[in-house]
């Protein structure tokens, strides 16, 4: 055989092979999950849980690591027990259908806005005003959980505990000043078809306004009733 048909044969060898090849590791690529739907299935989650913040999200994730996972059909997202968004954190992503299986991808999370501190120190049960706000510019991620991001929340509240200057305020920091105090002595009435019945007792819990609270009558009785103000209690027969 000549030199050119040895190099025609060899050619069509090729021409003949190749996309076999092709085909079997294209075969093979498809018998694993494809690490960019983990990537934009945990994407997708860390956004939705940090819808409620104010400001635009900085998310990057890690390339996942497939580690030969068989492809996936329906995927779940989710956050492992007790944790919260953080700058750094883990995101599973749980795999129902048709095999089961679990991985977990590393974020980056940021998300820039302002927030607000004690411009001076409050005391407790003082009722807060514009001026005990001071704002300041961070990682809302990176604060406190709670910590107040809208200064109208504030409006009518009162410091559950002594907040120092300079401290972030948080939500568990303030009480409705309509709130019923746990131990405060509340009148408490008992409505009924045609008739009121008026007497004193202790509240067992703080509550806001609509909302249920526990009051231990005089007679050591303990009845539950609706919070109407700080000092008032109506509970329905």
């Amino acid at each position: 055989m000549t030199t050119r048909s040895r190099l025609a044969a060899h050619a069509l060898t090729l021409g003949l092979l190749l996309p076999g090849s092709v085909a079997v590791v294209q075969a093979q690529e498809a018998a694993f999950q494809a690490p960019e739907a983990i990537a934009a299935t945990a994407l997708s989650y860390l956004r939705e849980q940090l819808s409620a913040l104010p400001g635009q999200p900085s998310i990057t994730i890690d390339p996942p690591r497939n580690e030969r996972l068989t492809p996936c059909d329906v995927m779940s997202p989710f956050l492992p027990s007790g944790m919260k968004p953080r700058s750094r954190m883990t995101v599973g992503i749980r795999c129902t259908a048709p095999k089961a299986w679990t991985a977990y991808v590393q974020a980056s999370v940021s998300v820039p806005g302002q927030y607000y501190v004690a411009s001076r120190t409050i005391a407790a049960g003082q009722a807060l005003t514009p001026a005990d706000l001071a704002p300041r510019d961070g990682d809302l991620v990176a604060l406190p959980p709670g910590a107040i991001t809208d200064p109208d929340t504030v409006a009518g509240m009162t410091a559950a505990y002594r907040i120092t200057a300079g401290q972030p305020i948080k939500g568990a920091a303030l009480r409705n000043a309509q709130s019923v105090v746990r131990g405060s002595n509340v009148r408490i009435n008992a409505v009924g078809k045609g008739f009121m019945v008026s007497s004193e007792g202790q509240a067992l819990d703080n509550a806001a306004p609509g909302a249920t609270v526990q009051v231990r009558m005089p007679s050591g009785q303990v009845v539950s009733g609706v919070v109407r103000n700080a000092g008032l209690v109506e509970m329905h027969l």
